[in-house]
């Protein structure tokens, strides 16, 4: 495979070995007691995006921060952030946030799941292998891409506690991949449903971007296994067959897992994925790399609440950059938060101990806020947690 991601050339200050400074945010201090900890790695995500940004190529990287169109969901999927505050509550007596939770059975230490990136070799070799691994370490779990750099089989060898979800798209081989997952020990399916073409992504049109496509054929193996360039081809081509919901809930039903509809951004798309049989729901808009203009995700987030009703669970991805992200999105209505771009810096900037430095520190900010607004448990968040802005 073509290497994209040489590292580019960074100050000397700035750390020889990613790997090794995240290890080192993992160790105390042991020179004494300090107002802030004073480990040599990472010590919040800025810096964790910085170190990241710098150790990709150009077009990786536009790749990766770019989103369709004219970017303009991207901009509204942190506006729409802005747009809320958290309530604090004083003299609350929570000392001892709990984090823990489940989704779909699966016990998290903390609401986290990390998003199905793909190409994920581009940004590390260890790719998600390194994801599932860290996942693992933090007690959360990964949402396995079918577009990635390692097949489903291997990340559930690599991390079998954290590989749960395999994400899959609806295309003639979905009843093929669906049966390799669940041999592999998966516990449900994550179907991208808002992709039956790849967004108009204009930044990747002017760098020309042409990667190796093999960063995104890891389940690309075997002589009947679709080719992953024809598959492109199709989907850029605008000539991809597209599903209907009639045709997923045939093909789901016959998968023998349940199955999560990963982009639902209104009340009529939610209501239609629980009819089609869809046992949770990801409140997403790709991170803002299909259509656009499209709603903020978090602007959506409400009504697809409203309307799921708490007859599925709810997850959510788009515009997360921090802990108080994962509180309001919490409080919003979602059980779980999906990380993409935030675990992608962390791959980028360190691999496995990157990606696990990024979840600690997502959850320590989620656990500060939490005390600060007087919240015992993750369970306990709802509307009266968060206020909106005045305009």
């Amino acid at each position: 495979m073509t290497d994209l991601s040489t590292p580019a050339t960074t100050d000397p200050a700035l750390r020889a070995d990613p790997a090794e400074s995240a290890e080192a945010a993992l160790r105390a201090d042991a020179a004494g007691p300090t107002m802030y900890p004073q480990e040599s790695g990472f010590a919040a995500l800025g810096e964790i995006r910085d170190l990241a940004l710098q150790q990709l190529s150009p077009d990786v990287v536009d790749y990766l921060e770019g989103g369709a169109g004219a970017e303009a969901t991207l901009r509204a999927n942190r506006t729409a952030f802005d747009r809320w505050a958290i309530r604090p509550r004083p003299m609350s007596g929570v000392s001892a946030p709990a984090t823990a939770t489940s989704f779909l059975g699966i016990p998290l230490a903390a609401p986290l799941l990390t998003a199905p990136f793909g190409g994920d070799g581009l940004f590390h070799d260890g790719g998600h292998l390194a994801v599932a691994r860290a996942n693992a370490a933090c007690g959360t779990a990964s949402i396995v891409p079918e577009a990635g750099s390692y097949s489903y089989e291997r990340v559930a060898e690599e991390a079998p506690r954290a590989a749960r979800i395999a994400q899959l798209h609806p295309f003639d081989h979905f009843g093929e991949r669906a049966a390799r997952a669940k041999r592999a020990g998966y516990s449900a399916l994550c179907v991208t449903v808002d992709c039956p073409t790849a967004g108009f992504r204009v930044r990747n049109r002017v760098n020309r971007f042409n990667p190796d496509l093999g960063y995104f054929a890891g389940n690309n193996e075997g002589a009947d296994a679709p080719q992953v360039a024809e598959m492109f081809e199709r989907l850029l081509g605008l000539s991809a067959p597209a599903w209907d919901w009639a045709r997923l809930a045939e093909a789901a039903g016959r998968c023998g897992l349940p199955w999560i509809a990963k982009g639902v951004l209104t009340a009529e798309a939610a209501e239609r994925a629980i009819e089609a049989g869809a046992c949770a729901l990801v409140v997403s808009n790709h991170g803002a790399r299909q259509l656009d203009p499209a709603p903020a995700s978090l602007d959506a987030l409400p009504e697809v609440a409203e309307a799921a009703a708490g007859r599925v669970e709810i997850a959510f991805d788009s515009g997360v950059r921090t802990g108080a992200d994962v509180f309001t999105a919490l409080a919003l209505g979602a059980d779980v938060v999906l990380l993409g771009r935030l675990a992608v810096y962390g791959l980028a900037a360190g691999g496995e101990v990157g990606v696990r430095r990024t979840v600690e520190l997502v959850v320590e900010e989620l656990r500060t806020v939490m005390m600060l607004a007087g919240v015992a448990s993750v369970g306990e968040l709802g509307p009266r947690d968060v206020l909106r802005r005045p305009r």
